[in-house]
């Protein structure tokens, strides 16, 4: 009889796991290496959040939280969303504060998922959704999301996959890894779709809302507040405040969920860091220049990442309207000859190669459940991020095409 439970089958190691293994090979060896493969804000976590952390440290703020977060903290986020659900449809009550989304994502699974329960997921995908899935009994449906359409998804395509079984569908927007942003009127058509089956819930991963660059951010709370009955709210302070390591993430949505999600947390967690909570209330609550300052500075970012690839022979790719990743298609360079004579056989091969040739760290787009293409990460410095750029194109100057 085997000591590990069925149910961990459904987990697995990153695919990105022997590329990052080889690349803290490399560092370990004294090779600078170029990182895109992340999505963490390269700068620092503002003033104020840092000092707000340091007066709940020096006023001894350091004790056990309530199990679903501060009243003040939740009083916060509560007031950022009052005016987008509407007077009277929630309160505090309806809002719990975790240690990061992803967290917040793995008790929601667990809440609601029975085994067999299935959960729509338009691909390319965040890693981590297919396995929080498939650990909590669920069942990932994907629906492919081509490039020619920006990354989303249709209503028809939505049609061809929904069952008896489908308890939610993902929506994340922006995306991780494509940017991919839907409209207003997108949005209200996705809604019209997920009233006409009762069985059907939308989950709105809206961590990236703050980085949108052309046009207004919308969740589906902004477009169709009367939705709120059978939607769940996932955000938090990690990339809008910089705060990645403070893992405090939020979700929003009815009582009864809210509720068993507690459960979870206080069985597990007992609840949030303390100091970190404290911290992330400054963040909501106190001066916002920060975040219109790198918003501002992550859409240069963004428009030499995607000049850079619509000019480079070989590569395709959409310009991202929001978070901060490039998602180029690759696929030109696959079954090509590196220079050391070996076969580029899929996009991991690809990202080996830049990895071994010119010491830039990428994501295979495989990972995402996009084959063929790959992520880069513009969230680092301009000087990392030219220097990746001039060594991709170097790279796949010398490569071989069959």
């Amino acid at each position: 009889m085997s000591l590990i439970a069925d149910h961990t089958k459904g987990g697995a190691l990153s695919p990105t796991f022997k590329l990052a293994a080889k690349a803290r090979e490399l560092t370990s060896k004294g090779v600078e290496i170029l990182d895109l493969s992340i999505g963490d804000p390269e700068c620092e976590t503002p003033q104020n959040v840092k000092e707000a952390a340091y007066r709940a440290i020096k006023e001894n703020k350091t004790k056990y939280t309530a199990t679903d977060g501060i009243t003040e903290l939740k009083e916060a986020i509560y007031e950022k969303y009052r005016h987008r659900i509407g007077e009277g449809r929630f309160s505090v009550d309806n809002i719990i504060v975790s240690s990061g989304a992803k967290y917040i994502l793995h008790s929601c699974f667990w809440a609601t998922l029975n085994k067999g329960d299935e959960v729509i997921l338009p691909a390319p995908y965040w890693v981590s959704y297919g396995p929080l899935i498939t650990l909590n009994g669920g069942v990932p449906i994907n629906i492919d999301c081509e490039e020619q359409n920006d990354f989303k998804f249709t209503i028809e395509a939505l049609e061809k996959v929904v069952t008896k079984k489908s308890k939610w569908l993902l929506i994340n927007s922006p995306n991780n890894p494509t940017g991919a942003q839907y409209s207003k009127a997108e949005l209200k058509e996705i809604a019209a779709f997920v009233k006409k089956h009762d069985n059907l819930h939308v989950l709105s991963d809206d961590i990236y809302e703050e980085f949108s660059y052309e046009n207004e951010s919308l969740s589906m709370i902004d477009v169709v507040p009367e939705l709120w009955d059978k939607l769940f709210i996932i955000n938090g302070v990690s990339k809008t405040y910089a705060m990645t390591g403070w893992r405090i993430g939020y979700g929003i949505g009815n009582k009864e969920l809210v509720n068993a999600m507690k459960v979870m947390q206080s069985q597990t967690l007992s609840g949030p860091c303390s100091v970190s909570q404290y911290a992330a209330l400054e963040a909501l609550t106190g001066d916002q220049s920060s975040v219109k300052n790198y918003r501002q500075l992550l859409q240069k970012r963004r428009d030499l990442s995607y000049e850079f690839f619509k000019k480079t022979e070989g590569f395709s790719c959409t310009k991202p309207p929001g978070a901060f990743y490039v998602f180029p298609n690759c696929s030109a360079f696959i079954n090509s000859v590196t220079p050391h004579g070996q076969l580029i056989k899929d996009d991991t091969d690809f990202c080996d190669y830049l990895l071994e040739e010119e010491n830039i760290f990428v994501v295979p787009g495989s990972a995402f459940g996009g084959e063929n293409y790959f992520r880069l990460s513009y969230a680092v410095s301009d000087d990392v991020l030219q220097k990746a750029l001039n060594g991709i194109k170097r790279a796949v100057a010398k490569l071989k095409l069959r």
